[in-house]
């Protein structure tokens, strides 16, 4: 039976970061319960196509997740697991906001299955997260960690941001300094990214705040890398760094171009060489799926050829520390890509930021640095 994931899309904030570009609403607890029972509905609608397929992963991503009543997750991955074949070894993965979650939802989430929690930190300084939208303090992330381990859900990811509005290198050493005594399994490490649209943006272009440096952020990135690497993480693609056997199999599964189907408003899917998304307004997601018209909130991004697939094995590999595996590419296209992408290559051998032998294709320290330049010769 072949491996498939399944993401699943809780749209609700308690309130907006000023950072954040992912589609999520505010103020919608009014419609909180229609939309699990469409989410519900989408899950039973496409049994049929996942039939002879082995759900190996689920994720619950947002918007914030915790922020719903934990009932109405239950719900959801209750109708999964009528619906679809589960691996028994499915990691099921929840993303939480210290401030969104209680003991007694972590105990309800326990009971349910899930057995991952990816926890949004982002730093331990009370005045950064305030200057960026974040709701919580460093002290609210600590009850949310600490009853987590309580109740036994041991499987924890830490989120951590770099490159923070007026963020300086201390912050970053104390942040990851904290994180790392807590002994999580996984820390992801994200570089900020200034989102057309975003508040941050308008607050940047107003020079109410500041940014650091390129050379800076590179300072944060290389401490982080090589504090965590000294702590026995395995940094094992560019934002993430886990304990041996604690990768996140979902993440990594998407790295390797595996299929999955998401459900809810704005969600992904990958399938049968196609990339499809639903809707981004979640009240006509809803009222499609109240009338029957399941089919009006897909929207068709790419159907793939052989060749746009294979661009994108390329881009998506460089992202993991180890590369292109030669082997694995020839097993999935039969061909070698050091012969395909010989020019592509040559350029970037040229410019330091990749090396090549007979066996994989991988970013050097350089390369590292200046990963999207990479990345833009295979998108």
């Amino acid at each position: 039976m072949e491996r498939f994931g399944i993401y699943v899309h809780i749209p609700f904030c308690k309130s907006k970061c000023f950072y954040c570009d992912f589609i999520s609403y505010c103020n919608k607890e009014n419609i909180w319960k229609d939309y699990i029972d469409s989410l519900k509905e989408e899950i039973r609608f496409n049994k049929e196509k996942l039939k002879n397929k082995l759900i190996t992963t689920i994720y619950i991503g947002g918007g914030t997740p915790s922020i719903i009543d934990s009932a109405y997750i239950k719900e959801v991955l209750e109708e999964i697991k009528d619906n679809y074949n589960i691996d028994e070894n499915c990691e099921i993965t929840i993303e939480v906001n210290p401030g969104t979650v209680s003991k007694d939802k972590l105990l309800d989430y326990k009971e349910v299955g899930i057995n991952r929690l990816s926890i949004g930190l982002q730093s331990t300084n009370n005045d950064l997260l305030k200057q960026i939208g974040r709701i919580h303090t460093y002290e609210q992330f600590l009850d949310t960690y600490n009853s987590a381990k309580e109740v036994g859900l041991n499987n924890i990811n830490v989120d951590l941001i770099i490159g923070l509005p007026n963020q300086i290198l201390d912050d970053v050493e104390d942040s990851l300094n904290k994180v790392i005594e807590l002994n999580p399994n996984h820390i992801s490490v994200y570089s900020l990214i200034l989102e057309e649209g975003t508040k941050l943006e308008q607050m940047v272009n107003a020079k109410k705040v500041t940014l650091p440096d390129d050379e800076l952020e590179r300072k944060m990135y290389w401490f982080v890398k090589n504090k965590l690497e000294e702590k026995e993480y395995i940094h094992y693609e560019i934002s993430n760094f886990a304990k041996k056997g604690f990768e996140s199999k979902h993440n990594t599964d998407c790295w390797n171009q595996e299929e999955y189907i998401g459900f809810g408003v704005a969600a992904h899917s990958y399938m049968n060489g196609t990339r499809f998304s639903n809707i981004e307004n979640v009240e006509k997601y809803i009222e499609n799926i109240k009338e029957n018209k399941m089919i009006k909130n897909i929207m068709i991004h790419e159907v793939q050829t052989k060749k746009s697939k294979q661009d994108e094995y390329m881009m998506l590999s460089l992202r993991k520390l180890e590369g292109v595996a030669v082997k694995d590419f020839k097993n999935k296209f039969g061909e070698n890509p050091i012969f395909i992408y010989k020019d592509k290559l040559e350029k970037l051998v040229n410019l330091e930021l990749i090396e090549i032998d007979l066996d994989n294709i991988k970013l050097t320290k350089k390369g590292l640095d200046l990963a999207n330049e990479v990345w833009e010769e295979f998108v």
